[in-house]
């Protein structure tokens, strides 16, 4: 028999609410320690909180959170995610490797597809000051490449990559082909100029096109940052002359905006990136563990073009948006708004390319500006995040960067490349 003294039913009443209560509150406790919070890294202070609150109010602590309609974020890739640009990384690493799958003949097609005849604009002309053409830069690089299929054992030839890229054709190949990507984009409208890299994938399957992506990230990632100048060789002048082509090298990771991301998703918010490259060259960075993004695939969406039995052409997917500028928008609202039934709260972008999807959706409560200090439409952006510095609830913040190593700075001003004082707006 027990000795215990018998409580009274109140007692145990009062028991069950304080254990009741605890349990109501046991998911919210539970909620509050295990959400991942956004690690402070080297964000600017004020860009910081203010992208840690929009975390805070839309993510899974908040009371109004709908597990049924959860909020997104809308990323760009290139020079927003990661600094400087994978696809144009893969177009130098495609030519310093020569990783094509083209005949000459058909080389000549791909890089005069959709490209208006005559000269370019006034910026590209040769060293001797004369307009360049269309037909006289393709001549020429036909030439080359003619040279190069013949002689690569890569392709159909019987020499080494290093013995061929020791030519006179090499040099005059890989400067004048870097000439006429700038001066397509730069000449020509966006339909025309971002379309135009991804072509010389003509004849590759997807799983090859990312196995270079992959490649090309690695090396570009042990690469240093600098400037490199190609100047073609007199002896191969040909009809459009010397042409001098520039570019920078090196690619880095941004450890903030893998860690942005991650956080999101812990905090129930869905991630997306919406790109001017290639989708499946954006699928490797942003999904492979090794890189620490760790997007879902399906959740990139960028260039789309078209396959025959496999196989990539040069042609860019019909009724699809070209994911630049207003495509950008365009493609958030045919598949992003349509599977959720509302737009993202959240864009992250650094260029004129960004611009509209930073300010067509009204749903957007705070766009992030990768800041590279430029002019332009971008530019106007750049100008409302300095205006909006040391404000509450701001719309736009800006993350600055030192370009000389390709990380953040815990500063909205950035560090330009060759320089050493970091610089809020373009001048």
């Amino acid at each position: 028999m027990s000795h215990r003294k018998a409580q009274p039913k109140t007692w145990w009443l009062t028991m069950l609410m304080i254990v009741a209560l605890l349990a109501m509150q046991m998911p919210a406790l539970a909620k509050d320690t295990n959400v991942q919070m956004l690690d402070k890294g080297k964000w600017a202070p004020a860009t910081y909180q203010a992208v840690h609150e929009l975390i805070e109010k839309n993510g899974v602590k908040s009371a109004t959170y709908n597990a049924k309609k959860k909020p997104y974020v809308v990323f760009d890739w290139d020079n927003t995610s990661i600094m400087h640009d994978t696809e144009e990384a893969l177009f130098v690493y495609q030519i310093n490797h020569l990783a094509y799958k083209l005949t000459p003949e058909e080389f000549g097609k791909v890089i005069r597809t959709n490209v208006p005849e005559g000269p370019f604009s006034d910026s590209y002309k040769n060293v001797d000051g004369k307009p360049v053409t269309l037909d006289a830069i393709a001549t020429d690089l036909v030439a080359d490449y003619t040279y190069l299929y013949q002689n690569y054992l890569g392709l159909k030839g019987t020499k080494s990559l290093e013995e061929v890229t020791a030519t006179e054709q090499f040099a005059d190949f890989k400067a004048k082909l870097f000439f006429l990507y700038e001066a397509i984009n730069d000449t020509h409208s966006n339909s025309i100029g971002y379309p135009w890299v991804l072509y010389l994938f003509t004849n590759m399957t997807v799983e090859e096109v990312q196995q270079l992506a992959e490649a090309s990230n690695d090396l570009s990632l042990g690469m240093s940052i600098q400037k490199v100048t190609w100047t073609s060789p007199k002896s191969l002048a040909g009809k459009a002359g010397v042409v001098k082509a520039s570019h920078t090298t090196g690619l880095r990771l941004t450890s903030e905006v893998a860690n942005l991301m991650n956080t999101l998703r812990a905090n129930g918010i869905d991630v997306y990136v919406v790109s001017a490259s290639l989708e499946d060259v954006v699928r490797v960075f942003a999904t492979l563990p090794k890189y620490g993004y760790n997007l879902p695939a399906e959740n990139i969406i960028g260039m789309r073009l078209k396959t025959e039995n496999g196989r990539i052409t040069n042609v860019y997917q019909p009724d699809y948006p070209i994911t630049v500028a207003h495509g950008k928008t365009e493609v958030i609202q045919d598949v992003l708004v349509k599977k959720y039934g509302h737009g993202p709260i959240f864009i992250a972008g650094d260029s004129n390319g960004d611009f509209e999807m930073m300010t067509e959706l009204d749903s957007v409560q705070l766009v992030l500006v990768v800041n590279r200090v430029k002019g332009g439409k971008i530019g106007q952006q750049i100008a409302k995040g300095a205006e909006q510095m040391g404000k509450a609830k701001p719309t736009v913040v800006l993350q600055g960067r030192d370009e000389n190593t390709g990380m953040w700075i815990p500063s909205e001003a950035t560090i330009r490349l060759g320089q050493t004082e970091p610089q809020l707006v373009a001048k």
